[in-house]
């Protein structure tokens, strides 16, 4: 590994399928603007409820990226 300095954002992905739908969709629309990701970390997972089934996934992740070289 090299020696890399990283900068990580907080970002909150939603989807009416899956948690996993709801961490790409939020990586997915962070990588329109930033470059370089390199990891993430799911740091909250939280749903909405209609007629006793799960309606929505909410996922909050970390997301890690490397800054540019000067």
């Amino acid at each position: 590994m090299s020696d890399h300095v990283y900068k990580s954002v907080e970002l909150t992905g939603s989807s009416k399928t899956s948690m996993e739908d709801a961490v790409n969709n939020a990586i997915s629309r962070a990588s329109k603007t930033l470059h370089n990701l390199r990891w993430f970390q799911v740091t909250e997972t939280r749903g909405w409820i209609e007629d006793s089934k799960i309606a929505h996934w909410q996922v909050t992740v970390k997301v890690g990226f490397t800054l540019d070289d000067e």
